[in-house]
C-alpha cells in the first residue's frame, strides 16, 4: 500500500508537502500541486481519514436527527444527507427524536453529540421558548421552516408558501370546497400548524371564507391515519370537491378511502400532499404534490455544516439563512383544469 513517503519521492517534494496537497492547504504552489495529484493517482494513494481526523481532533462522523425515519419525506432526506456527507468524506449518524421536544432537548444537550463533529437537525417537539437550547457548543444545522431566531445555520423550509401553492392551484383548478387532512389540534409552530396557515392565507387571498367543519385533525400524519381522516370527513357528509392532505402520506391514505367509496379523483375530488416522496408518483392517480426540494436541503446543510466543522466560515459570522423554495408537482390527483364537467361542484357523502 503506497504511504506519504512513496508519493513524496515519486514527486520530488517533501512528505509536508504531500500532507499539505492532500489537506486541500492552499499555499501548495499550482505546479507542486499538480505533480503530487499525478503522483498519487499513479500510486493508487488512499489517505488515511482516520489518522488525519484524529490528529485535526475531529471523528469524521456528523449527525442527523429527524423525527420519525418510518416517514417516507424523512427516510429520502436521511438518503439525501447520507450522499451529500459521502462525497465530503464523512459518515452520518442518524438519530430518531420522535418529535417529542425531551428527547429533542436530550439530544441536543447530551452525551451523544460527543461522538459528532457538527449535527443537523430537524425539530418537531421544540417550541419558541427553546431557543436557548439551540445554543451549543458544536457545530448545528436546523432544518425546517424558520421558527426559531436561534444561534445557528438554519436551512429554511417553506412550509406556509408551500401550502399556499398547493391551496392557490385547486383554486385556480376551479375548487372551492377545499378539505384539509392532519391538522394538530392547538399547535402553533409545528409542521401542522405552518401549512395550515398557508392553506388559510391562500383562501383568505381568494375571497373564500374558512370553514372549520372542512378541517379534520389527526395527531399522526401515517397513511392509516390519512384513510381514517378521510372516511371522518366523508362522514359528516359536509360537502367538498378537493382535499389538501398536510402530507403524502395521509394523501395515500386517503386516496385509498375515496377509491372504496367509489369517489372519483379528480373528477369528484381533487388531492394534493405535501413532500413529493416517491411512491407519491406511482398511486393511481399519480398524485399531484409539493416538492420542497429535499435534494438541495440535504446538499446545502452538509456544505454548511462542513464549512462550520472546517473553520471556513470568516470569523464573527452569525447566523446564516438558506431559504430552500417549494415548487409544485401537477399529476393526475390534481391537474390545473377542471376534467369533468362535475369538477368544482362540491361531492358530498350524504348526496
Amino acid at each position: 500500500m503506497a504511504t506519504l513517503r512513496d508519493v513524496a519521492a515519486l514527486a520530488g517534494v517533501s512528505v509536508k508537502t504531500v500532507s499539505n496537497v492532500v489537506n486541500d492547504f492552499e499555499f501548495v504552489r499550482p505546479s507542486t500541486r499538480e505533480k503530487v495529484r499525478e503522483a498519487i493517482a499513479e500510486l493508487g494513494y488512499q489517505p488515511n481519514l482516520a489518522a488525519r481526523q484524529l490528529r485535526a481532533g475531529r471523528t469524521g462522523v456528523i449527525g442527523l436527527a429527524v423525527p420519525e425515519l418510518r416517514f417516507s419525506y424523512f427516510a429520502e432526506l436521511a438518503d439525501a444527507v447520507l450522499e451529500a456527507a459521502r462525497a465530503r468524506d464523512y459518515v452520518v449518524l442518524i438519530e430518531q427524536t420522535g418529535g417529542v421536544r425531551d428527547a429533542e432537548v436530550a439530544l441536543l444537550t447530551g452525551s451523544r453529540t460527543a461522538m459528532m463533529d457538527g449535527l443537523l437537525f430537524s425539530p418537531l417537539g421544540l417550541a419558541f421558548d427553546d431557543a436557548d437550547v439551540l445554543d451549543v457548543s458544536y457545530p448545528l444545522v436546523l432544518l425546517g421552516e424558520r421558527i426559531f431566531d436561534g444561534p445557528t445555520d438554519h436551512v429554511v423550509i417553506q412550509n406556509v408558501d408551500g401550502a399556499a401553492l398547493a391551496t392557490r392551484h385547486l383554486i385556480a383548478s376551479g375548487r372551492r370546497r377545499i378539505a384539509v387532512l392532519g391538522a394538530h389540534e392547538g399547535e402553533r409552530v409545528g409542521s401542522a400548524a405552518l401549512r395550515l396557515r398557508g392553506h388559510r392565507e391562500a383562501l383568505a387571498e381568494a375571497g373564500i371564507a374558512f370553514d372549520r367543519d372542512l378541517v379534520v385533525a389527526r395527531e399522526g400524519w401515517h397513511r392509516r391515519d390519512g384513510a381514517e381522516a378521510m372516511q371522518e370527513l366523508l362522514d359528516r357528509a359536509v360537502p367538498f370537491d378537493a382535499v389538501f392532505a398536510l402530507n403524502d402520506e395521509l394523501a395515500l391514505g386517503a386516496l385509498r378511502t375515496l377509491a372504496q367509496h367509489h369517489v372519483a379523483v379528480p373528477q369528484d375530488v381533487a388531492v394534493i400532499g405535501y413532500d413529493n416522496v416517491t411512491e407519491s408518483q406511482f398511486a393511481m392517480p399519480s398524485l399531484s404534490t409539493i416538492d420542497p426540494n429535499r435534494g438541495r436541503v440535504a446538499e446545502i446543510a452538509v456544505e454548511a455544516l462542513v464549512e462550520r466543522i472546517a473553520g471556513r466560515v470568516p470569523e464573527g459570522t452569525g447566523p446564516r439563512l438558506f431559504d430552500v423554495p417549494a415548487r409544485l408537482v401537477e399529476r393526475e390527483s390534481a391537474p390545473a383544469s377542471a376534467t369533468a364537467d362535475t369538477a368544482g361542484t362540491p361531492f358530498s357523502a350524504a348526496v
